[in-house]
């Protein structure tokens, strides 16, 4: 029996369902609600001793009810996410984690079709919130449904970039380094630090303030509307944009096999009749569905979404952290400050050029892609994401001369609201 493309999809999807409704029967725990007293509704006779009652037989919401600032780093590959990510990683009372749903995706949809990618990755959505949820009330024990192979007794060596999170490489959970060893570089982390006790990691998530949790696998900012409106979690989010021309040069750089056909074009000249062109639409309009909902400010995001163009942050690092940790309540540490400077300088060692790295001479590489990219590639992409470039402030150029001339800068002094 022959069967149909549309068959083979949706019997696809269905065994991803059934994958997911499994890991959520077997391995989550209940989610119990606490009601919490509202001061408004004194006069009807609430008692607030049953109140004390319920939140007793539910520990687990107990802990949720703390202020706590949780923190997503809303970003797509290449947009300078991780650089992002450590501002909050370098600080002492923030438990970071980094894209802890690359292992939701490579459960569930371990190999991402171009021809399917927008269907598969909203599959991916619900068991992404899930897990979102339970990480912000430090309950990582979810996170072994979907690694492979799944812990054993709360243990493991498989946690995608462990080395990443400085709370992962510290004590409780690593005994390898003192506080006074200053700043672990990840691969000595991973060498020195023996395998992740996921009970240790969770004490370790308890015993900090706030938490900040960094993904490129979550397209817009509209699905995580049910997280931000949940009162329990206290979630802020920082979508970080960045020019798409720059997005897709770094890519090509990056990604040198899925981006192949781009290198022909930017060589030869000539575009490939089979150029996969979603590598660079889906990024223009996901950036134009979120951006154009956090600016049109509607009342569920009122103090919860902050705007920040890569490039604002590139050319003013410390001025621009200042106003994200102003938005999120946050103290400004030394601890920060230092990683700052001493990370935005530029540096010829070898690890500065690791394509995830962070070390960078941040003004110098947020209009690089100019020196990169021919102006044919330039042209076809201003055309393809004209709404959000202008949305966002960045001019297009008209020549392959004004492409090459740094001295003109591409990028509008534009102040993004902060929505209060």
């Amino acid at each position: 029996m022959q069967c149909s493309w549309k068959a083979v999809i949706l019997l696809a999807l269905v065994s991803i369902a059934i994958q997911y409704t499994a890991i959520r029967t077997f391995t989550a725990k209940p989610f119990h609600m606490c009601p919490v007293p509202n001061p408004l509704n004194c006069g009807l006779g609430q008692d607030v001793e049953s109140f004390d009652r319920m939140c007793d037989e539910y520990p687990y919401f107990n802990y949720n009810s703390s202020r706590k600032t949780h923190i997503l780093i809303l970003a797509t590959t290449r947009s300078g996410s991780s650089f992002v990510g450590q501002l909050f990683n370098q600080h002492s009372d923030v438990f970071y984690l980094f894209e802890p749903l690359y292992h939701v995706q490579t459960t569930l949809i371990p190999h991402l079709s171009p021809s399917r990618y927008a269907v598969e990755r909203r599959v991916m959505l619900g068991a992404s919130r899930d897990l979102l949820r339970s990480l912000y009330n430090c309950d990582l024990y979810f996170l072994e449904s979907y690694i492979k192979p799944q812990p054993a007794n709360h243990t493991t060596d498989k946690l995608f970039r462990r080395g990443a999170s400085k709370a992962l490489c510290s004590m409780p959970v690593c005994d390898a380094f003192s506080p006074s060893d200053g700043n672990i570089e990840e691969g000595d982390c991973v060498r020195k630090c023996a395998s992740l006790n996921l009970t240790l990691a969770t004490e370790s998530c308890r015993e900090r303030r706030h938490m900040a949790i960094k993904t490129v696998r979550i397209p817009e900012v509209n699905d995580l509307k049910a997280l931000i409106e949940d009162p329990r979690l206290n979630l802020k989010v920082i979508q970080l944009v960045r020019d798409p021309r720059g997005i897709l040069s770094s890519r090509i750089e990056t990604f040198r096999d899925t981006y192949r056909l781009w290198r022909i074009w930017r060589v030869t000249g000539r575009k490939p009749y089979n150029l996969d062109l979603t590598q660079l639409t889906t990024v223009c309009d996901d950036f134009l569905n979120s951006v154009s909902t956090g600016l049109s400010r509607p009342p569920w995001l009122r103090g919860r979404y902050m705007l920040v163009r890569y490039e604002d942050l590139a050319r003013n690092p410390l001025q621009k952290t200042k106003e994200v940790y102003e938005f999120l309540g946050l103290s400004l540490e030394k601890s920060v400050v230092d990683w700052i400077h001493n990370n935005t300088r530029g540096n010829n060692d070898v690890s500065a050029k690791h394509k995830y790295g962070t070390l960078r001479d941040s003004a110098a590489n947020a209009e690089s892609w100019r020196l990169k990219l021919s102006h044919d590639i330039v042209d076809y992409t201003q055309t393809v994401c004209q709404h959000i470039l202008d949305e966002l402030g960045y001019k297009a150029v008209n020549s392959p001369e004004e492409l090459k001339n740094m001295s003109l800068s591409l990028i509008e002094d534009k102040t993004f609201i902060t929505f209060l």
